[in-house]
C-alpha cells in the first residue's frame, strides 16, 4: 500500500500523537490512525500537518475509547 518511508512516517506520527495513550487502548489508536490515513489519501504528507490531524482526531475520539 505505502512505501517503507511513508509507512515509517505514519507510524512515527501515530506514536507521537498517541504517546499518552496506552497501546492497549486500540479503539482510540485506531480512530487516530484512520483519520491520519484519510488525510494521506487526500494528499496530506507533511509530518506537521499529519500530527495536527492526529491530535484533532485524538481530542475528538469518543470518551468511551479513552
Amino acid at each position: 500500500m505505502f512505501d517503507p518511508a511513508t509507512t515509517a512516517l505514519l507510524r512515527a506520527v501515530l506514536d507521537e500523537v498517541c504517546e499518552s495513550v496506552s497501546r492497549t487502548e486500540t479503539g482510540t489508536r485506531t480512530h487516530v490512525a484512520s483519520k491520519i490515513l484519510e488525510a494521506v489519501n487526500r494528499g496530506a504528507m507533511s509530518p506537521d500537518q499529519l500530527k495536527q490531524i492526529g491530535r484533532q482526531a485524538l481530542s475528538d475520539a469518543p470518551t468511551m475509547w479513552r
